[in-house]
């Protein structure tokens, strides 16, 4: 009968115990017997022989680490890390963070971060799908369905549906609701087939819809009970859940309610992706003189419009200057009908040659833009968007001896006489029995709202054009008194204005003769039955080199007609951190649109072995 007594376990855990002290001990010994040898051995070096030992010993670990550090740079990637913020200053009040509502730049910034919209803009123009997974457009252009993510979520973990979408656009078509986006969805008809399906029906084809479906979209389940006239008083309007790449997370407000501060977060669940900067906080000032004073006083890290002429006012040198061309249009606007002698092609050509464009944005906006030869922005399309670099250089007028020679040299072929003692043109009088004993006299008004940038363009094409001999004498009004006694009765001679003419190139309802009237921005009045044939074919054409040969040849008529001296297209100003990367411009429509990529800035990285990115 076997024995397992208590006696015998203790007896093998001794021997098992036992034996492994005695292979550690073993171990030791030898190892102190090697390391008694390696000091025999250096006894008998001498101390140069030690040195050169101890020197190639130092060298050969040296160039093992650079080994090391080399392999692992060849085999690892440097990529954005979460983490970091930015701190940026608005000037006034922000009052309606809604997509559907937005009025001030304050209201599309934050806008633009907290919502987004079926589809995104990226900064090179490109679309792309965001709370929509993809979409298509029918052969006529007609209709366009759109597949929502099943994954998209507002920021209170309320799954984005069809019905969110429906609800906003017919949000914007409310006349009560007095949408800014209204027009761009009139005659839309919106249907859902089901919970992630949208389809769009046009009344006919429209190149430029796309851009519509970036509006952001409101949560049907938050919003569905205020009615039209509490929709502007809503606490939603500044306390706001979207599905943008960043939400409300604090806020400060002062002794009126107005807000002084929002922190926004980033929002993991982002569609394209959870941002890099982890916070993006606005401040709020009175203007821009106290903005610019917290700049300097580091509140805040970033500025975005900036004027020109703030620029040296800025003391930071961990700050850089990015700039893109807004697709914007600056001009002198004739009103033919108005003006006897704006009636007169020789007289439009010669105040459009007196004017060196290039030196009027040195002049005016401190180099910070590109003059402009046609009514089209430069970049949104080829040739006939022509752009004149400004040389930023300190000029001191708008014109050269040059550009009134030649100005000159139209005039006197157009029949104009010019009298070098009073500095005037004259010229009979094509009806005769005028006072001035049948004669006309080269004068008009130019009209103006009382913007800086506006007013000193106006004084600097108006200096040009007196040097010319030009009576003219320039008008400025504030932009409410501009926009009901001058703009919608058409009651202009010259109307100095800016155009916003927008990503998508659409230039019906600035120039097409049936927009001559109020509402329509017609300026000039201008009337070509073969322009109106081409806006009306370009607006309607979805291939977009099709579509820049019919602006092409339009622009070429406009040129040729001269119905407005085309200035420039200013250039967007941001101050941001040098630190900050992955910030992409692009042609902005409007100055919100430089968060177009905000979930790609990042400021932390990390480094990982190539074969662990997405790329491989």
């Amino acid at each position: 009968m076997e024995d397992n007594s208590p006696n015998d376990d203790s007896a093998r855990v001794s021997f098992i115990s036992n034996g492994a002290e005695l292979k550690t001990k073993l171990t030791t010994e030898r190892r102190l017997s090697w390391l008694r040898r390696v000091e025999e051995l250096l006894k008998t070096f001498s101390p140069a022989e030690r040195l050169a030992l101890y020197v190639f010993s130092i060298l050969l670990g040296l160039s093992t680490l650079a080994l090391l550090a080399a392999a692992n740079k060849a085999v690892s990637v440097v990529i954005p890390a979460q983490g970091g913020s930015l701190t940026e200053g608005e000037v006034g009040p922000v009052r309606f963070i809604n997509p559907v509502l937005t009025l001030s730049r304050a209201d599309e910034d934050l806008t633009a971060l907290i919502y987004s919209g079926l589809t995104r803009t990226l900064p090179d123009g490109t679309v792309i799908p965001d709370l929509a997974s993809d979409y298509e457009v029918s052969t006529d252009g007609t209709t366009y369905t759109f597949h929502l993510r099943r994954d998209a979520v507002f920021h209170d973990n309320t799954p984005a549906t069809s019905a969110d979408v429906l609800f906003t656009v017919q949000l914007a078509q409310n006349p009560e609701i007095k949408s800014p986006h209204r027009a761009d969805w009139e005659g839309v008809a919106a249907s859902a087939p089901d919970k992630y399906t949208v389809i769009f029906k046009l009344p006919r084809a429209y190149a430029p819809f796309i851009q519509n479906t970036t509006m952001g979209v409101l949560p049907q389940h938050l919003w569905k009970n205020v009615s039209a006239d509490e929709f502007p008083f809503s606490l939603l309007n500044t306390h706001p859940v979207g599905t943008g790449p960043y939400q409300v997370s604090d806020e400060s407000i002062d002794a009126t309610g107005s807000a002084t501060r929002y922190e926004l977060s980033s929002f993991a669940k982002f569609t394209l992706g959870a941002p890099y900067l982890k916070r993006i906080t606005f401040l709020f000032y009175q203007n821009d003189a106290a903005m610019i004073q917290a700049l300097n006083a580091r509140e805040i890290d970033a500025i975005a419009g900036v004027s020109p002429e703030t620029l040296d006012e800025i003391r930071r040198p961990d700050l850089t200057t990015m700039t893109a061309l807004l697709p914007r249009v600056f001009g002198v606007f004739f009103n033919q009908g108005h003006s006897v002698v704006l009636a007169d092609s020789s007289v439009r050509f010669a105040l459009d040659t007196a004017i060196e464009k290039s030196r009027l944005v040195d002049l005016v906006l401190k180099g910070y833009g590109a003059g402009l030869d046609s009514p089209i922005p430069p970049g949104l399309m080829g040739d006939a968007s022509r752009g004149v670099n400004a040389s930023s250089t300190l000029v001191q007028s708008a014109f050269t001896d040059e550009t009134i020679g030649g100005a000159h040299a139209i005039l006197a072929k157009g029949g104009w006489t010019y009298d070098a003692e009073s500095n005037t043109w004259s010229k009979k009088s094509a009806k005769g029995g005028s006072a001035s004993g049948g004669k006309q006299t080269l004068g008009f008004t130019l009209s103006t709202a009382d913007s800086p940038q506006l007013v000193a363009t106006a004084n600097a094409v108006a200096d040009a054009w007196k040097k010319l001999g030009v009576d003219v004498k320039v008008q400025v009004y504030s932009l409410s008194d501009l926009n009901t006694t001058v703009l919608r009765p058409r009651q202009y001679d010259a109307l100095l204005f800016g155009e916003v003419v927008g990503r998508e190139v659409d230039l019906f309802a600035f120039w097409h003769s049936s927009q001559r009237n109020d509402p329509g921005l017609n300026l000039s009045l201008y009337t070509n039955s073969k322009a109106d044939s081409l806006l009306s074919q370009a607006r309607a054409t979805t291939n977009a080199a099709d579509r820049d040969k019919l602006y092409a040849q339009f622009a070429s008529l406009v040129k040729k007609d001269d119905p407005a001296v085309f200035l420039y297209a200013p250039e967007f100003v941001y101050v941001v951190p040098k630190d900050i990367e992955g910030i992409e411009l692009g042609a902005l429509t409007t100055p919100a649109e430089r968060f177009l990529n905000v979930y790609r800035w990042y400021t932390d990285t990390q480094h990982v072995w190539s074969f662990f990115t997405s790329n491989n």
